[in-house]
């Protein structure tokens, strides 16, 4: 288990935060975070948005709910002094700062539960807000609760959620039961509606690029709130933080072009990741590969993961862009790109039968599955030359893919990391090299891995003093 970190006097205040967590994954806490982040918002407050990783599709909610940017903390990829600095350091400024768990409050990777939600409220030091499922129970969840309230007593909970009550008498007994025996005060109830916010779909929740009413949802979210929760009493069970102002980046004089596909097919991107780039000298381009004619002038392009699948047919059909690529990459672009970005650089796409063409950069045939095809945190090592990470180096990282490959060369020359942890691309291998581009199945997170940007950043001034001595 961590030790907590101690609070240095030297920093500035803060605005009070709170860990929401679930007793399992399904159990509201994704309604529960996004509706106390929209309320809160919607009254004037400044609030800092966190997931607890990985995630991506939660954590878009809530910046869409905070109107900023959510950021990740993940006790697995990152290093614990490295993440609590970067969850200081963005925390300047605001009045409120909400986490959002993962799993349930316990889950971890092992019988200690390293990585859980709760170690990492223990490290942060703070509360947590549990949200518990109230179907078809009642006193069962006073003993739930206080289970959780005895199993680790560094861990501090602060008040109790319940959700998917059904009738008042259900509301009543429940709350009652929980604050007699837990001490713990219940700041809500939720009923139980018929009506989903959230429609699942793969990772869970469905996306907000992919949502057609992403503004009804947040309204409909925080009115939900507003009239079930006591944020007042939320407010009181919260504590005051403090935070250490980020230090500026250095200025670079002559910033480097970084592309970056961002659209509904691509939308998994760490706020982290992309801050990192800018850090090392690059300026960003947004790009939608689902209507941009031609790839823009770019020294280097960064493809993140998403859903191509739901896209299939618009990125298939979107030819004059898959043929500007395609010759970019062929003149030396170098290109970074994850699980769904490795998709797009195969050959095609079999979605529900039908096939699309993709861009071709690899002989790839891929087909998307109803089930996970591999889940889960990856450790890799880099064992072959590749356009941006050093032979040697160490990856942490994560993939969550429903892909599957039905078709390539069977070469392992052609992948340049060995797997030490998870599955990756095929035969304990991932990471498929071309000319100067990297197609990764595995996500990575840049504050875990500091070699990745400056990497990229490098191999785009590469690009560009090339591309300026061959027209000069």
């Amino acid at each position: 288990m961590t030790e907590s970190v101690k609070i240095s006097g030297s920093e500035e205040l803060s605005g009070r935060g709170i860990v929401v967590a679930g007793l399992s994954g399904g159990s509201g806490k994704s309604v529960v975070s996004v509706g106390i982040v929209a309320a809160l918002a919607g009254r004037g407050a400044k609030v800092a948005p966190f997931k607890k990783g990985p995630d991506y599709i939660d954590a878009g909610w809530l910046g869409l709910a905070a109107g900023r940017p959510c950021c990740n903390l993940d006790p697995y990829l990152l290093p614990r002094e490295v993440m609590i600095d970067s969850f200081r350091s963005r925390i300047c400024g605001v009045d409120y700062v909400v986490v959002e768990g993962n799993r349930g409050l316990f889950d971890g990777v092992d019988l200690e539960g390293s990585f859980s939600t709760a170690e990492l409220a223990v490290t942060l030091h703070l509360p947590v807000l549990l949200v518990v499922d109230c179907t078809k129970a009642t006193r069962t969840v006073a003993a739930l609760v206080a289970g959780c309230q005895n199993f680790d007593p560094r861990l501090e909970i602060g008040g109790v959620v319940l959700n998917r009550v059904g009738t008042a008498r259900h509301e009543d007994i429940v709350r009652r039961t929980v604050e007699h025996y837990t001490g713990i005060p219940v700041i809500g109830a939720l009923p139980r509606s018929s009506e989903d916010v959230f429609p699942q779909r793969h990772l869970g929740i469905t996306p907000g690029p992919e949502h057609d009413r992403v503004g009804q949802a947040l309204e409909a979210l925080a009115a939900r709130a507003e009239k079930h929760l006591d944020l007042e009493r939320l407010h009181g069970i919260m504590v005051g933080l403090s935070c250490s102002p980020r230090q500026m980046p250095a200025n670079h004089p002559e910033k480097v072009r970084i592309g970056v596909i961002r659209d509904a097919a691509f939308q998994f991107y760490y706020q982290e990741n992309l801050e990192a780039l800018v850090e090392a000298g690059a300026e960003l381009v947004e790009i939608n590969a689902l209507t941009a004619r031609e790839l823009p002038g770019v020294d280097a392009l960064y493809i993140g993961g998403g859903f191509p699948e739901t896209s299939a047919g618009a990125l298939a059909a979107n030819e004059p862009f898959l043929v500007s690529v395609r010759e970019r990459i062929e003149g030396g672009l170098p290109v970074y790109a994850e699980c769904g970005g490795l998709i797009y650089l195969g050959r095609d796409m079999e979605v529900d039968g039908q096939k699309y063409l993709m861009a071709g950069i690899f002989p790839v045939s891929f087909t998307l599955k109803r089930k996970p095809q591999a889940h889960g945190y990856t450790n890799l090592r880099v064992t072959a030359a590749n356009p941006f990470y050093p032979v040697g180096t160490r990856i942490k990282g994560h993939e969550f893919r429903y892909s599957r490959i039905e078709e390539w060369p069977d070469d392992p020359g052609m992948l340049a990391l060995s797997v030490e942890r998870g599955v990756g691309f095929a035969g304990r291998r991932d990471g498929l090299v071309y000319k100067n581009v990297l197609a990764i199945y595995t996500h990575i997170h840049a504050l875990g891995t500091p070699q990745w940007a400056p990497g990229l950043v490098g191999a785009a001034r590469r690009y560009r003093d090339l591309s300026r001595g061959d027209q000069a």
